[in-house]
């Protein structure tokens, strides 16, 4: 170990580490939870923290805490709860600011309870589909859906991770003011985060059309046309489809789909009209996609129909896998109904992709060729069994579950009520009632443990625990208490606001070059000694950082939703620079100027 470093070099040896560090993570050559790990490591090495210091963030109740509520959102995600939620909230709006309306309230308003970010990739697929429905540009909708988010998750406490660990870190911190204990609550930032999502809301719907760019090409998006894959589904007979039309199932003009025709009986009907009424047992015959027929299969009311369907078990703990039929397959020269693959694989063929053919037919008679393309629904075992056989040129598994659990979704809105309810009522502590929920989601089979296990986002949590380990480290050597001084001396003339005000615009900073939740970490002492200095009441500061570290809306890197659609919305950095800079700027005044309205400075 390098000698520890006397006093009078400490506080200097952590500035350089930190600004080395802000550097570091500006080029983004390397991810974050690497980098504060690195500056971590360099603090014990250089004796600027104890061992047992530096790695007791890992253990924080808040970081716990955002871990099992990952696993709460994936019980809303597999059982199919969230989506039932905004779709039915979204239906079918016909001009571009009722789509934008009924696309960012609801997302908002779940976005306060439920993690944001499985709830912008479940829109991810779709809002192509829907902009090209209402005949304007998709890139209207991705950003807006985004931003919304993040304004609602700003409404309460488990709104976002963020959310979280600022009110572990206040909770814990045994912070006073005018004798009383400070303490954040499930609705405590609720007077300031909802006129701020209303005002972002409004903000989006009234200049999203004039700031944002017309469509321009996805980033994700491939020069040669996509792989168009021919799937069958069943109406099952326990279905709410049966009864309904094409157009009232919400099964006409499906993003990326073609409902080619329907078996009945026997018979086919093709130009499938809009006002065709479906029957339990008919079979619907798409051709799309990989994306969307993916989301088909998950699709409640309707089941993949293979001449082996009936062996296909229990689909929610299945998974999607895609395998390329290879020269020396045994299947080639077979039908899918006659070539066993249920027996020799344990695997059901859902959807056949043949590249510069359109399908037709029944799924069960087409006879396999060399390079055909197969979507099966397989065990979690499939890829070690087979991955390497010649049998397959390739063996891709996806992450999600062949289908949601769609009876279950009502029990994880519980969970979720349940948890809020804990939280708010005071009856549980926030990890207490996350664990229980967590626990709870598993218990009933919202979710399956290794769904569980790989719906948490382990680099969230590094981040956060190295950056607990920096923040301590900040405040042994007395570099937080420096910069505080420095930030009071600087305006303190010019009254607490502008201390509030300054304590923003660093955290925003901050925000821009690294994640939201080690900004909010780091800049959580350097607030709390500044606000200690001053004489001014801690929570204020707490409020402040909190919304400061999510609502960077100017940068693609601001918040990991940002970086999600910039790709399938087609934008480069200056679009977020141009919509979100005014925004980011708006958000920040009224969030100064509230707070203290809100909670008094002094």
């Amino acid at each position: 170990m390098l000698p520890v470093l006397p006093d009078p070099y400490q506080p200097w040896a952590m500035a350089i580490l930190l600004v080395g560090m802000i550097g570091v993570l500006i080029v983004k050559h390397y991810g974050t939870d690497i980098v504060m790990m690195g500056v971590l490591t360099a603090c014990v090495l250089l004796g600027l923290l104890e061992p047992a210091q530096a790695v007791s963030g890992f253990a924080n109740k808040g970081l716990a805490t955002v871990g099992l509520l990952y696993i709460v959102a994936a019980g809303m995600k597999e059982t199919g709860a969230t989506t039932m939620l905004v779709s039915r909230l979204l239906g079918r709006p016909k001009s571009l600011l009722e789509t934008q309306a009924r696309l960012t309230i609801p997302v908002a308003g779940v976005s306060a309870f439920v993690n944001n970010t499985p709830i912008v990739a479940m829109f991810l697929p779709t809002l192509s589909g829907v902009a090209r429905r209402g005949g304007f540009p998709a890139s209207k909708l991705f950003m807006p859906l985004s931003f919304a988010s993040i304004l609602g998750g700003v409404c309460t406490m488990i709104g976002t991770s963020t959310n979280i660990v600022v009110a572990d870190l206040l909770n814990t911190g045994a912070f006073q003011h005018a004798g009383d204990a400070v303490r954040m609550g499930m609705f405590t930032l609720t007077p300031i985060g909802l006129p701020i999502a209303v005002v972002g809301i409004v903000y989006m719907l009234v200049l999203s059309r004039r700031l944002l760019p017309e469509e321009r090409e996805s980033r994700t998006g491939s020069v040669s046309a996509p792989r168009q894959y021919m799937a069958a589904m069943r109406v099952t007979d326990e279905s709410g489809l049966a009864g309904k039309t094409i157009e009232q199932a919400g099964l006409r003009n499906l993003p990326g789909l073609f409902l080619a025709r329907v078996d009945r009986d026997e018979a086919s009907i093709v130009a499938v009209r809009p006002d065709e009424k479906l029957f339990a047992g008919d079979v619907l015959n798409f051709v799309g996609n990989l994306e969307s027929v993916v989301d088909l299969q998950r699709k409640r009311g309707l089941v993949p129909v293979t001449d082996e369907q009936d062996a296909a078990g229990n689909r929610a703990v299945l998974t999607v896998t895609e395998v390329v039929i290879a020269a020396s397959s045994p299947l080639i020269g077979r039908s899918i109904r006659d070539c066993g693959i249920r027996t020799r694989y344990n695997a059901v063929v859902v959807a056949v992709h043949r590249r510069g053919h359109r399908l037709t037919g029944k799924i069960g008679s087409i006879v396999l060729q060399a390079g055909d393309t197969l979507l099966l629904e397989t065990d979690k075992d499939f890829i070690a069994r087979h991955g390497e056989s010649r049998d397959f040129y390739l063996a891709t598994a996806r992450a999600e579950s062949a289908a949601p659990r769609h009876e279950r979704a009502w029990v994880a809105f519980a969970i979720l009520g349940l948890l809020v309810a804990a939280i708010t009522t005071g009856l549980m502590s926030p990890l207490a009632a996350a664990l229980t929920a967590a626990g709870l989601t598993i218990i009933t089979r919202c979710c399956t443990g290794p769904q569980a296990r790989a719906n948490v986002d382990w680099q969230v949590l590094v981040t956060i625990g190295a950056a607990f380990g920096i923040g301590r480290a900040m405040e042994e050597t007395g570099t937080a208490g420096s910069v505080a001084h420095a930030i009071v001396g600087a305006v303190d003339s010019m009254g607490p606001v502008a201390i509030l005000g300054v304590i923003y615009l660093i955290t925003v900073v901050f925000t821009a070059t690294m994640t939201n939740i080690a900004a909010a970490v780091l800049m959580f002492p350097i607030a709390m000694t500044t606000a200690g200095e001053a004489g001014l009441n801690p929570m204020p500061f707490a409020v402040v950082i909190a919304i400061a570290a999510s609502c960077e809306f100017s940068t693609p890197i601001g918040y990991q939703t940002n970086l999600m659609v910039m790709g399938p919305g087609g934008y480069r950095w200056r679009d977020y620079t141009r919509f979100g800079g005014p925004l980011t700027i708006l958000i920040g005044i009224l969030c100064v100027l509230m707070t203290p309205l809100v909670y008094h400075l002094r």
